[in-house]
């Protein structure tokens, strides 16, 4: 690209949940964004009146395109795959993802967690880390998880994930609080930085509470694997709407919008309750971007799975095992059934998830200004991804996609 800079124009973009009309500025040595002023030269980029957001962040992905984050047989085999999806996730909007591991044995994780921690990947989305979902979760509510790997609180997290992968790959970690000594697990992970999330859990309202005031902070794909929402027992989903004048705020939490594990009615009352702290989620597993049909299983799932549309079971049962959508899609589906805007929808892939996790200060990522790094991406009006751009470069095109595939089918024709 020439010039030191490009500067958008003939565009709107996405700050604080709401469409600015300006221009923006990227510097292409530093791939950061600039201020919006006082530059001469560079080059010109005419948006045609399309949307600038900050790059999408997924926290909670278990792999696509046939590739899930346990698949696993060696280091240079591994980062191989781990490369290929982030190339794949850039396509859809993405430049920074959390690697979601599921519960699988302790000697897995530690196999599998050094290849995790956080690296930028050329052209593509960064890896940000880890995400483990276990062990420390209640079997009553398990999911599609092999609960006889579930730990107990008292077991040290470094036992189970590796004292040098807690300093280094895992960022955030799953918890029931409802477990015994929960709280003090909780105070462990967060006094090493890491970020915990309640879920896959049987705990009361108040059980919630408790891990709120020990330093949890999310609830992960909330009303799934958890109490439903009543009328006299809240449950864990009642947390989000905690005044701000609480001891502890309300939670971030985590929603899977792709109208398999909630209705969409569900989805808009449960984004709309804090719009500030709500966050989309594909939960995507290996069986995204497939077609549909019977796949085998892994580490976490010994079964058969089975890919139908949208929906994905262990085969045979209607165990929901993970989301088959892009992140994408999740945004689009938010906006059409909350009615928010895709301003507010993007808000919550981008700048509400790097609130969460402590990455929008200078030099971080999920918001457009000043000093951050200029990972964005470019939406036209419905929220579809028309250009992706890592650290100040544009890495992928949807318009320059279709010509290469139509090129290429005319030369295999």
């Amino acid at each position: 690209m020439s010039g030191w800079f490009t500067l958008f124009t003939n565009a709107r973009y996405v700050l604080n949940g709401e469409l600015v009309e300006d221009h923006l500025v990227i510097s292409d040595e530093t791939g950061k964004i600039l201020k919006r002023e006082g530059y001469i030269g560079g080059e010109a980029v005419d948006l045609d009146d399309n949307i600038i957001a900050p790059g999408f962040l997924e926290l909670h992905t278990n792999g696509a395109n046939g590739f899930h984050f346990t698949h696993f047989e060696d280091e240079q085999s591994y980062a191989s795959k781990v490369d290929g999806i982030a190339r794949y996730y850039a396509t859809q909007g993405v430049t920074g993802f959390w690697a979601t591991l599921p519960t699988i044995k302790a000697e897995e994780f530690q196999q599998i967690l050094p290849s995790l921690a956080p690296r930028d990947i050329p052209n593509s989305a960064s890896l940000l880390g880890a995400h483990t979902e276990g062990p420390y979760l209640h079997p009553d509510k398990k999911g599609a998880h092999n609960s006889s790997l579930f730990q107990i609180c008292d077991t040290s997290p470094s036992t189970i994930y590796g004292a040098s992968n807690l300093s280094s790959s895992v960022k955030l970690v799953t918890v029931a609080p409802e477990l015994p000594n929960s709280a003090s697990l909780i105070k462990t992970l967060t006094g090493s930085g890491i970020k915990v999330s309640m879920g896959h859990s049987t705990a009361s309202y108040s059980a919630g509470l408790a891990g709120l005031e020990a330093g949890a902070t999310c609830l992960t794909h909330t009303l799934n694997a958890m109490p439903p929402f009543a009328s006299r027992i809240p449950g864990l989903a009642g947390l989000i709407s905690l005044p701000s004048t609480h001891n502890s705020p309300a939670p971030w939490y985590t929603i899977i919008s792709d109208g398999e594990h909630l209705h969409p009615a569900t989805v808009s009352l449960l984004h709309s309750t804090n719009p500030k702290r709500s966050i989309l989620i594909t939960d995507s597993i290996e069986l995204a971007s497939l077609p549909d049909g019977t796949y085998p299983g892994h580490a976490q799932i010994p079964f058969e799975q089975t890919k139908s549309g949208t929906r994905a079971t262990i085969a045979g049962t209607d165990t929901l095992i993970g989301g088959c959508i892009p992140l994408q899609q999740g945004v689009r589906n938010l906006s059409a059934w909350s009615g928010c805007g895709i301003a507010e929808a993007v808000g919550t892939v981008t700048e509400n998830v790097a609130a969460f996790m402590g990455i929008d200060g200078v030099e971080g990522r999920g918001v457009l200004k000043e000093g951050r790094r200029a990972d964005l991406c470019v939406l036209n009006e419905a929220g579809v991804v028309l250009q992706t751009w890592v650290a100040g470069r544009k890495v992928w095109d949807r318009e320059e996609a279709v010509g290469a595939r139509e090129d290429d089918g005319e030369a295999r024709g």
